[in-house]
């Protein structure tokens, strides 16, 4: 079937995938009802994706993928339609991020988001969002959980995490997701690849207060910032502004506790997160 020239104008990632599942499922001769049960998934949950009202899960994906032997068409479509629902500044970070060689964060409050666990993420996205609906937020959710995928990586970025005691402290989503994410951390941290280092709340004031840094090496040697506030991001790269920037990282860096007593010092968040939960 042909479009109409009203229906190309609004064509976006997400009804593409949706168009392009209706066309495959009907060139099997499937109604949605034979595909729902063919998949394991609600016909109305398809229904809804093949009118570009909802993506699909990454999970629907790989089912799509399997039954109709698409080599993760539907997987890459998927990418393709929470890439563009990305903010331009957070495209820069995602990018980024997969390109270093050495990725160097300063999170004055939160938990780094390579750092999340999903369940955190989903607290603190839920609670952030303001105006966007549940399919919105569990799209940012799954983007940042995709961008692990850098620690996969055959040469994955040495990561040094500078964290501040108060992302400790505050109860996002609740004891139990904390519990989680204070032993996630902890794993982490045993990565030949990821030192976190945390800057105890005794050091009292810093130059980091209040802001969050990124700094990214690339494999050409060149230093890319990133600071970050509750609404926005901005991207450093003129020489003047990295060097300010790394100054305050470094500062901040050498008011942290080594590794051996950052680590000690989550693990007593974490049995503290643990006796409050089995209270």
């Amino acid at each position: 079937m042909e479009q109409t020239h009203s229906e190309t104008e609004r064509a976006t990632p997400r009804t593409y995938l949706g168009r392009r599942l209706r066309r495959m499922r009907e060139s099997a001769g499937l109604s949605l009802r034979a595909l729902s049960e063919a998949v394991g998934f609600p016909f109305s949950y398809i229904a809804r994706v093949e009118r570009g009202e909802q993506l699909p899960s990454a999970l629907l994906c790989d089912a799509l993928d399997t039954y109709f032997g698409s080599d993760d068409l539907f997987a890459e479509l998927l990418e393709m339609a929470q890439d563009s629902a990305i903010a331009d500044y957070s495209r820069v970070v995602l990018e980024t991020e997969e390109k270093a060689s050495r990725i160097q964060v300063f999170h004055s409050s939160l938990v780094h988001g390579l750092l999340q666990t999903e369940a955190y993420a989903r607290a603190l996205i839920d609670a952030s969002s303001l105006g966007k609906s549940p399919e919105q937020r569990a799209q940012i959710v799954a983007l940042r959980m995709r961008r692990k995928r850098v620690f996969a990586l055959e040469e994955p970025p040495y990561f040094w995490a500078i964290m501040d005691e108060a992302a400790f402290k505050r109860p996002i989503g609740g004891r139990e997701v904390m519990r989680e994410q204070m032993a996630h951390l902890i794993e982490a941290a045993q990565s030949p690849h990821i030192t976190i280092q945390v800057l105890p709340f005794a050091q009292g004031a810093h130059p980091m207060l209040g802001g969050s840094l990124s700094l990214y090496t690339l494999r050409n040697g060149s230093t890319i910032g990133y600071i970050e506030s509750f609404v926005t991001g901005e991207p450093v790269e003129s020489p003047r502004r990295i060097v300010e920037s790394t100054q305050r990282f470094d500062i901040a860096r050498s008011k942290a506790l080594p590794e051996s007593e950052s680590l000690a010092l989550m693990q007593a968040y974490l049995r503290e997160y643990e006796n409050e939960v089995d209270s």
